[in-house]
């Protein structure tokens, strides 16, 4: 059975996966990246990141489907072009944005207004996720601490990274998920055509945050996209008399 690894994103820890892993019945895991979660303290860089989820995926037996959201997307884009044999399929979930100007700028003096205070920064967070996601699902994202002075580093990252051209050298199969009212969705049709095997698919309704309010559904999705990728799998190998 082929596991999954989950990618968190930006502050938060693999805890925000819990509620999607309890209803997925094979083997999972969901890694905290370098400056959060267990590792918070630790330096950020895209490097280090990939690192972890392919130590991740070699623990679970070589070979997973990898499923991002938002920094995790872009780290599960990063991990595949980097890894292509250690990903059997990819799943990125609110990340089909360019790293651009105006953006950039406006999230790193986010960044830095973070790090000047952190403790509000971490309770504005909680508040937030909160304030969007059902009380389980909250809870999730919030278990794990929030690391908001990772922000800058992330933000350098992600800026100086160029993730069409890494979707595009990665050959497996790729979904983009989005939610229909997700700003991160602004380049999603650039990113399915650097894909050499890709679909998009909307959530109606769902901004960046709240695509992940209903943790069945993304399980479904996830569950699907296991199934085909093992499904490609089976075809691929040929069959002796």
């Amino acid at each position: 059975m082929l596991p999954i690894v989950f990618i968190h994103g930006t502050r938060v820890s693999g805890t925000m996966w819990s509620p999607v892993r309890a209803r997925l019945d094979r083997p999972s895991a969901a890694p905290d990246l370098p400056g959060h979660g267990t590792r918070r303290g630790l330096p950020f860089d895209m490097g280090a990141a990939c690192e972890v989820v392919a130590d991740s995926i070699a623990e679970l037996g070589g070979r997973a489907l990898v499923v991002g959201h938002s920094l995790g997307g872009y780290v599960g884009i990063a991990t595949a072009a980097r890894h292509p044999e250690l990903v059997a399929g990819l799943i990125a979930m609110g990340c089909t944005a360019r790293p651009s100007g105006l953006a950039v700028g406006a999230f790193r003096l986010a960044g830095r207004l973070a790090v000047r205070h952190p403790a509000l920064a971490d309770r504005a967070s909680r508040y937030g996720f909160r304030r969007a996601l059902p009380g389980p699902v909250a809870e999730a994202f919030v278990e794990g601490g929030m690391s908001c002075e990772v922000v800058p580093s992330v933000i350098d990252a992600v800026a100086s990274g160029d993730p069409i051209a890494a979707l595009s050298a990665y050959p497996g199969r790729v979904w983009l998920l989005n939610g229909s009212r997700d700003h991160f969705r602004v380049d999603e049709r650039r990113f399915l055509a650097a894909c050499r095997d890709g679909s998009l698919t909307h959530l109606p309704r769902r901004d960046h945050i709240t695509m992940l309010a209903d943790p069945g559904q993304v399980a479904r999705f996830v569950e699907n996209a296991a199934e085909n990728v093992a499904e490609d799998a089976a075809r691929a190998v040929p069959v002796r008399a």
